[in-house]
């Protein structure tokens, strides 16, 4: 950990200026108690820092939690090992054996992948989910939330495109696991573009100057505070729900490729942007994590790394100067466009071998190469989680 100033802590290792002088920058806001906290993966971000966790007494920045309220990761492990998917893959009595791309499209059928992507029909599975969802708004909210983004009950169980993704997966035991991460696609987004022009206004109608727009905030005991809140929470379990809602599609799929049922030995679900009341050095803050998750001390995680890298699943080690939080992911190296400047279909094509993936120019930007060294990240969180299995990837699925 290295000290940047008094009010920013700094536990990556792989840092560019730019994203240290943002931090610096953020962790300069008056309300920031007792100390922002970056992390291994930090990267430059919108207004704040991707890898940032940042504590605020009294205010909120809604650029600080980022536009995917709730982004975040599910993991089921299952009874199945590598020799199971060998088994299929073998075949049984001379008939033709099953493939990983049979697989690999079985869930892409089954989940609406890219960019706008949404269901069709509200699945068995979704219709209880989305109505506990219309049951935690109340009237006026749910008016304002559907006045954003009214086609949110078929967004859920959607993945999205960027860095999200849906994998199938191998520990150091060889059992299978189900890994993705996805987050409160469209709706959240409009929720978090909605509430941060809102805070825009407010600092304009008190004539308060930013060093960047994008840390705008909004005032504890304000109305707009409180819809922010509102809708934050909603958005967040949107996404929770959504994850719950893909995941159970994935498992379905596997099942079917199987031919047989899927015993969960565990099921974790974490977000890695969100915001939540907690208790630190003494007081209670509003704490954001920008691309950060909970790490307290035996709290389950999953650190993901890029596409054809290595994930992990890990355990909280209650780093209380890191504000109980570890990095999110691996953290970009390169912008997306400098990805696709930098590298080509045939570099993403040698960075995937052995692995089962959609062979397309769309994820150029989404190469290993373009993000940090995920070995490097985890090794910086040494005094923040504590690995407990390290996966591998057998079967990737992405959206556009």
């Amino acid at each position: 950990m290295e000290k940047l100033n008094a009010r920013l802590l700094n536990w990556a290792s792989i840092l560019d200026p730019q994203t240290r002088e943002q931090a610096i920058m953020t962790s300069a806001m008056p309300f920031i108690y007792p100390h922002l906290a970056l992390m291994p993966d930090a990267h430059l971000g919108k207004g704040a820092t991707v890898g940032s966790v940042i504590p605020t007494l009294g205010a909120i920045m809604p650029a600080a939690v980022g536009v995917d309220i709730g982004c975040g990761m599910i993991a089921v492990r299952t009874q199945f090992t590598a020799d199971d998917v060998a088994t299929k893959g073998a075949g049984a009595d001379g008939a033709a054996g099953k493939t990983l791309a049979e697989l690999r499209e079985q869930i892409e059928r089954a989940i609406p992948l890219s960019a706008g992507g949404r269901n069709q029909r509200i699945s068995a599975t979704a219709q209880p989910r989305i109505a506990a969802l219309e049951a935690a708004a109340t009237p006026e909210q749910l008016a304002r939330i559907n006045g954003l983004a009214g086609s949110w009950p078929q967004q859920l169980g959607t993945l999205g495109s960027g860095n999200h993704f849906i994998e199938v997966s191998l520990d150091e035991a060889d059992r299978v696991w189900l890994f993705l991460h996805s987050g409160s696609r469209g709706v959240g987004n409009q929720i978090a573009q909605f509430h941060t022009a809102v805070a825009h206004t407010v600092m304009a109608r008190y004539w308060i100057t930013l060093p960047d727009k994008d840390l705008a905030y909004l005032v504890e005991g304000t109305p707009e505070f409180d819809e922010y809140i509102a809708d934050l929470r909603w958005a967040q379990a949107f996404a929770l729900a959504n994850r719950e809602e893909m995941m159970d599609r994935v498992v379905n799929q596997v099942e079917r490729w199987m031919d047989a049922p899927v015993v969960e030995d565990a099921r974790i679900n974490c977000h890695h942007n969100f915001t939540q009341k907690e208790h630190h050095w003494g007081k209670d803050v509003w704490l954001s994590r920008k691309g950060a998750i909970s790490a307290r001390e035996g709290e389950w995680g999953l650190i993901p790394g890029s596409m054809g890298t290595a994930s992990y699943v890990v355990q909280g080690l209650g780093n209380a100067v890191a504000l109980n939080s570890s990095p999110h992911g691996a953290g970009r190296a390169y912008s997306r466009s400098k990805a696709r400047a930098q590298f080509t279909q045939d570099d993403l094509r040698a960075a995937m071998v052995g692995i089962e993936y959609r062979d397309s120019d769309a994820f150029i930007d989404e190469i290993p190469a373009a993000y940090k060294d995920i070995d490097q990240v985890m090794a910086d969180s040494a005094d923040l989680v504590e690995i407990r299995h390290t996966l591998r990837q057998i079967v990737n699925v992405k959206g556009n």
